[in-house]
């Protein structure tokens, strides 16, 4: 796929997450922000990030990410908005600036595993700090083509909880992303390639884009909605 096919494709997105906005001003409270580092691994084009340095000023915030189109993305809303956010390309798995409030949401492959990643993580963030972390879980049990596109290493969330323990964090904010919620997410995931596809049938690349955009809809449908649920923690230490 080309660069600027590329960089459309996730337009229609407000974050990529399922999270209507109800529930990230809830998290973003159960995050009790304030003065101090603020740091999003594994950012994206750091939509909650923004948010969060627009409610408390006094914040210095980063957005860690390798994917450049996230980026800059992310460089320009915050310059449109007048928010001093920086966004650092860099391997999140391996950034080590110590936070007050760290963000790391849907971004676990990065660091190898859920349980990998909390353990990183906890070198990160500061004592009595705050992390939000999302991560994907199996809500039912998954058939043979689910597991195949997520993966052996997802967890149930009893498990889930299991593994959070285990690297010595405590809960201290627990939700769970509902069903509009990953409707929502799926139909924006595909809703900018739609577009363009109605407006360019004839376009010599209307084929590939046809073929994701089925293949897309018909895994969520028939293989994971239901399935896969997806978690937000509020965690410290």
């Amino acid at each position: 796929m080309d660069d600027e096919l590329n960089a459309l494709r996730r337009t229609r997105m407000r974050w990529n997450t399922p999270l209507s906005e109800p529930h990230a001003d809830l998290l973003l409270d159960r995050m009790a922000l304030d003065a101090g580092r603020l740091v999003d691994l594994g950012c994206g084009w750091g939509e909650l990030l923004l948010r969060a340095a627009a409610r408390a000023p006094g914040l210095r915030a980063t957005g860690v990410d390798t994917d450049v189109t996230g980026l800059d993305r992310g460089r320009a809303v915050a310059a449109s908005r007048g928010l001093a956010v920086d966004f650092a390309e860099s391997d999140a798995a391996t950034w080590d600036v110590p936070a007050e409030r760290v963000f790391c949401i849907g971004a676990a492959h990065i660091f190898g595993s859920t349980t990998a990643a909390l353990e990183a993580i906890a070198g990160v963030v500061r004592p009595s700090g705050r992390l939000l972390y999302g991560d994907g879980f199996w809500a039912a049990a998954p058939g043979p083509a689910a597991r195949e596109i997520f993966g052996p290493d997802l967890l149930t969330l009893p498990d889930l909880l299991d593994a959070v323990a285990g690297a010595g964090w405590r809960v201290l904010h627990f939700s769970t992303a509902d069903q509009l919620e990953w409707d929502d997410f799926e139909s924006t995931s595909r809703a900018a390639w739609a577009e363009w596809l109605v407006a360019h049938p004839a376009d010599p690349r209307a084929g590939e884009i046809r073929e994701w955009l089925d293949r897309r809809l018909r895994q969520y449908v028939r293989d994971y909605r239901g399935v896969l649920g997806f978690t937000y923690l509020v965690l410290g230490r």
